[in-house]
């Protein structure tokens, strides 16, 4: 996992090759790598999928082990791929560029393995880069990060300088054997004394850094002993799987530098399934929360976390918690409620496969015949019925209207359209009911410029065509909370012959402060309960009803009530946000008061709360990093004073300046062409989402209604 360009792709490609699994090394540059294998992908030289490969490897005593690997995108677009990976995954590296250090997506995706309680090394990268700076990319970890990073090698020189790296544990200095043409072959020497004061300090910090999770090695640093070589690693497991610290290795993945010592330290320090807690499940009868161990004699527990469609049959990537997973077998889907049977299933190359006859835990496989098994679905044992956990993923930030000529076939369009959306778990699409066109959301314009090219390809449209299918005027994914609080009592009765409806509420309806959010939340983390999450929107319900006012059968649905009434404002048609119910006094009827009465009564007390307290428009605000050189430091300033932005941060170093702001996603649009035109093609930027922000309706981008015919 890193930031676009820090070179995840290009280090899989290595571990590919050194393991043996692959003969001939693919280049990013030359598109014929293993994992970016999609058309797509080959033609803008990123990665937008993420892409399992497997691969073995012998620990130090030549015991062979399986290793899954999944190669994530780093562009914030696609930051749906890195969620669900993270979830299915035991452990991650973080890809770092020795020049670029922690940037943006960086801090994002780090921020994901700690929301996972991922243990996790990080390697940086690019050493041989002109600028490269080992020490100053350690020092923000820190200070970005706010990660404990212990390094266990340190660079030989740096830039045009390296030769090697230097091994903190064994005290040794690694180099390439430049003769050798298949690049495999390294040598292990001592230390040069231009070298040896560094490493000697080097290693000292790391012995103790990595001391709080020994009191054995912590004791033999204080006494000034000698420590065994396996203490340290022994050391260095136990602390990384405690998420004490975060083991740091460097090298060049381009030039052949580190990639064999990186798969040693995965060996070393990276869990396998039976170091990780056991998952919980919750049994779907009886709602008990319980466990399942990584265990092949356990009933069969496996988490579904991504589809892909192909014109054979979906594929769907699995992870097997427990249990064994068997082809032709039927398991059921405790999402759906349907049983599917598993036609067959692969381990994954790219986009070769390898079929097998069973996976256990800790296997990820891509499985072919099950047609109701999407993202985030459960397959269990039907005689042990167990849900786990869902994947939550961010929510669109950005609209724009899709059209396409009449000339195309709607009905192959719009179901191409429904499996781009049900493989992208952060696409979505609508009908907007005044305008009657079709928008789809995203995470930015790069992801829905991706998606629509997926679209063109899907219905055999070609990528040049551009006004078959095209994408509108982007809209932004406004929210609203109440301009105030408002307490108020709503009467609900309506008698139309035979048996009426009653229902009497109050309702003291608030808009929450950021710090009362994070007081909730605090609170229901404090719970430890798995079945009690955070509410995304920050919508919370408060029951205060005392002495019987309202039956409590009737209390779930006027909750029920307000949060569907929430989904959309009436002067706005935006979800509400950040906003508390507290439910404190009603009446009922012995006879005419039932759930539907109360849930209309919270519908249209809602409604009349809106108008009362009125609303309080909500803007996405995006975090924006420019680097470019410093001579177009002053125009970018002025740019982002032009689009609403507030410069948080510059810097500057070695001629290159770095500024970071914050700037609403409406005023972000076409950011690339301004910035090219203003820094004559030599600056970069990258956004990711920060929070909401309150917007005028006047300076809110928000398109009129169409005029009524």
């Amino acid at each position: 996992m890193a930031h676009v360009d820090a070179g995840k792709t290009t280090t899989t490609e290595r571990i590919l090759y050194y393991s043996g699994t692959k003969h001939k090394l693919g280049d990013v540059d030359d598109g014929n790598t293993t994992t970016d294998f999609d058309e797509l992908e080959q033609q803008k030289g990123i990665t937008i999928n993420s892409a399992a490969v497997s691969i073995d490897w012998a620990d130090r005593d030549g015991n062979h082990l399986a290793i899954n690997i999944i190669d994530t995108p780093g562009h914030v677009d696609f930051t749906a791929e890195v969620e669900r990976s993270l979830r299915v995954l035991d452990g991650a590296i973080g890809v770092f560029c020795a020049k670029g250090g922690v940037e943006v997506q960086s801090e994002t995706v780090w921020r994901q393995a700690t929301k996972y309680k991922v243990p996790r090394l990080a390697y940086v990268n690019k050493l041989d880069r002109m600028g490269a700076d080992f020490w100053g990319c350690v020092e923000q970890m820190k200070t970005k990060l706010h990660a404990n990073p212990i390094a266990v090698t340190i660079p030989a020189g740096q830039d045009d300088q390296l030769e090697g790296i230097i091994d903190l544990i064994r005290m040794k200095l690694v180099t390439r054997d430049l003769t050798d043409k298949t690049n495999r072959k390294y040598f292990v020497n001592d230390i040069p004394e231009k070298y040896a004061a560094e490493a000697a300090k080097r290693r000292e910090q790391m012995l103790d850094g990595i001391s709080i999770a020994s009191d054995e090695l912590m004791e033999l640093v204080l006494e000034g002993k000698d420590v065994p070589e396996q203490l340290i690693r022994t050391t260095l497991r136990k602390g990384t799987l405690e998420n004490l610290f975060t083991p740091v290795h460097c090298g060049s993945s381009k030039n052949y530098h580190g990639i064999q010592q990186l798969l040693d330290l995965v060996v070393d320090c990276l869990p396998s399934p039976l170091d990780r807690p056991p998952i919980h499940v919750t049994h779907t009868k009886t709602k008990d929360v319980t466990i399942r161990k990584p265990d092949p004699a356990e009933p069969l527990a496996a988490l579904a976390f991504k589809t892909v469609a192909e014109p054979t049959g979906d594929l769907v990537y699995i992870r097997v918690y427990s249990g064994e997973l068997m082809p032709g077998e039927t398991y059921l889907n405790t999402t759906t409620g349907k049983k599917e049977r598993i036609a067959r299933f692969f381990r994954m190359m790219g986009d070769k496969r390898i079929s097998l006859e069973k996976a256990g835990p800790g296997d990820i496989v891509a499985a072919m015949g099950l047609s109701e098994t999407f993202t985030g679905n459960t397959l269990c044992d039907p005689a042990e019925p167990v849900a786990l956990e869902a994947i939550q993923f961010p929510k669109p930030v950005i609209s724009q209207a899709l059209t396409f000529a009449k000339a195309l076939d709607a009905g192959k369009v719009g179901e191409s359209l429904n499996r781009l959306v049900r493989d992208d778990p952060t696409l979505k699409t609508h009908t907007d009911e005044e305008t009657k066109d079709t928008i789809i959301s995203g995470m930015g314009e790069l992801h829905l410029e991706i998606s629509i090219e997926k679209l063109k390809r899907a219905c055999g449209v070609p990528q040049e065509n551009t006004e078959l299918i095209k994408l509108g005027r982007p809209r932004v994914a406004y929210r609203q909370t109440f301009g105030r609080s408002v307490d108020f009592e709503y009467k609900f009765v309506k008698q139309t012959g035979g048996r009426g409806k009653f229902a009497v509420i109050v309702v003291k309806y608030s808009p929450l402060t950021p710090e009362e959010i994070e007081g909730k939340v605090k609170a229901i983390e404090e719970l430890k309960d798995p079945k009690v999450k955070p509410d995304p929107n920050n919508v919370y319900f408060v029951n205060s009803i005392t002495q019987g006012a309202i039956p409590k059968e009737y209390i779930p649905s006027v909750e029920e009530g307000l949060r569907e009434a929430a989904k959309k404002g009436n002067k706005y048609p935006f979800p509400f946000v950040d906003i508390e119910f507290d439910l404190h006094f009603g009446k009922f009827h012995d006879v005419d008061s039932s759930q539907d009465a109360f849930y209309l009564c919270a519908l249209e007390a809602f409604r009349e709360a809106e108008q009362k307290a009125g609303v309080q428009l909500l803007e996405p605000i995006m975090k924006v990093v420019v680097v470019s050189p410093k001579e177009y430091q002053g125009q970018i300033s002025g740019n982002i004073a032009s689009k609403r932005g507030i410069i948080e941060e510059t810097s500057e170093d070695k001629g290159v300046a770095q500024v970071m702001a914050k700037i609403p996603l409406a005023n972000l649009f076409g950011y690339t062409s301004d910035l090219r035109s203003a820094t004559k093609g030599q600056a970069s930027f990258s956004m990711e989402f920060s929070h909401y922000a309150p917007v005028s309706a006047e300076l809110a981008d928000i398109p009129k209604p169409a005029a009524k015919k």
